[in-house]
């Protein structure tokens, strides 16, 4: 009888020890941040809202949550550092100076093309980025990527864009104050993001003088890409690759299907305008996701800033561009999505 329940007693603490391991991986669940408001966040807001983030960690046997963050809930530096997120959506340009600094993120993939635009008034004589020496510009924040981009080929003309010793002065507005501000002239020129910009652009009739959907410079880029965390990365591969597959099919969705995809975002109040013209707009920009290009922004963008000044000295170009981005087997180049047969083939 002793031995019987000495049995009894063991095999009932082998099942809790197993119950708790299956209740352990139960609760592993992955958090992607996203935040509305954005036209060219669509595709994160395709992910979510038509399932392909949920399908793909199904498809692996995981659990994936995603996190609307709002104004208010902190920025990506914020909710990455206090462990609440651990993937999301990002203007790749505006981070590389916060990674340089500590902020634990790799990226992941290029998302689109292009959505960053810069406007003059049409008598202001100003007619290129060269001539922008010596002037005023209006930005949203000094860490934005039109910031970024902008000294980027400011550079390229030889105007100076360090902190200490910059020929271009940067002055920050409200988004919804630049157009009224390149109007009475307070500022020569103003950066936007669409669909802003191009809300301005016909309010205001102004002249625009950059874009990086179209600038040679620019146009092969990929401005928004996915993020996820060194500590996600290191843990969970297998989830990574999954909120890769699934960005990577809702930005293809997006390149074949602009006017359904612009509908499914407004119709769920994930940004402002009208389905229509928010097609319009999607379809200037390439939603074609690529990871290949999408590295090579990176490259390109961290390259160039530290030739600028705009890095620390003490950087290593080498070893900042392999610690942040990617690099592990079974990432898609992307996809193509084919609105007949509702079927995505992937690009190797």
């Amino acid at each position: 009888m002793k031995k019987l329940r000495n049995f009894v007693l063991a095999l009932t603490a082998v099942t809790l020890v197993l119950g708790l391991v299956s209740c352990n991986k139960k609760e592993k669940v992955t958090v992607i941040g996203y935040r509305t408001g954005s036209l060219c966040a669509i595709p994160i807001h395709i992910a979510v809202l038509n399932g392909f983030l949920e399908d793909e960690f199904a498809a692996i046997g995981q659990k994936v949550e995603a996190l609307h963050q709002t104004g208010f809930s902190g920025t990506t530096a914020e909710l990455v550092g206090a462990g609440k997120v651990h993937g999301g959506f990002e203007l790749i340009a505006s981070n590389l100076q916060a990674m340089e600094n500590g902020l634990p993120i790799v990226f992941a993939t290029g998302v689109h093309t292009g959505c960053t635009r810069f406007f003059v008034r049409p008598d202001s004589g100003i007619n290129s980025v060269a001539d922008l020496k010596g002037k005023k510009a209006g930005v949203i924040n000094l860490t934005d990527s039109s910031v970024i981009n902008l000294k980027r080929k400011l550079g390229d003309y030889g105007i100076k864009v360090t902190l200490e010793d910059s020929e271009v002065e940067f002055i920050v507005y409200d988004m919804a104050a630049l157009g009224v501000a390149l109007q009475n002239g307070e500022v020569d020129v103003i950066a936007l993001h669409e669909p802003m910009a191009t809300k301005v652009e016909k309010e205001y009739g102004f002249t625009e003088i950059l874009n990086t959907g179209t600038d040679e410079k620019f146009k092969d880029e990929y401005c928004c890409q996915i993020f996820v965390t060194e500590d996600f990365l290191a843990d969970n591969p297998e989830g990574v690759k999954a909120f890769i597959r699934a960005i990577q099919k809702a930005s293809a969705f997006v390149q074949a299907c602009p006017e359904e995809a612009a509908e499914i975002q407004l119709f769920n109040d994930y940004t402002m305008g009208t389905a229509e013209g928010n097609a319009e707009i999607l379809k200037t920009l390439n939603y074609a996701p690529s990871y290949i290009k999408g590295k090579q922004t990176f490259v390109n963008a961290v390259t160039e800033l530290k030739d600028l000044g705009l890095l620390k000295p003490t950087t290593d170009v080498d070893a900042f561009i392999k610690r942040g981005y990617v690099n592990i087997d079974g990432i898609p180049e992307g996809y193509i999505y084919n609105p007949q047969t509702k079927e995505f083939t992937e690009l190797k």
